[in-house]
């Protein structure tokens, strides 16, 4: 009787495995399938990189900082222009 019981407990695990697992895989699959839809028709907006090299002029190495404050200063707008 115990055996038996062993071998119910063993069958009711490995089936509630698989089912697990394969929840799980048809919820990625099912993530991928939304992720390109969306992709496709809300693609995200192309942002130019800013260059650091013009903040870093002569006058920031003297002690000027107002090139780097402003690079910081319209990095910030355009993230919350982007937040919108």
């Amino acid at each position: 009787m115990e055996t038996n019981l062993i071998v119910e407990g063993l069958k009711f695990m490995v089936l509630g495995m698989t089912m697990v697992y394969l929840f799980l895989m048809l919820m990625i699959l099912v993530m991928k399938i939304i992720s390109t839809i969306v992709n496709k028709y809300f693609p995200q907006k192309k942002i130019a990189p800013v260059s650091i090299k013009r903040a870093q002029s002569t006058e920031c190495k003297t002690g000027n900082n107002d090139a780097i404050v402003a690079v910081i200063i319209a990095s910030i707008q355009q993230f919350r222009k982007q937040k919108q």
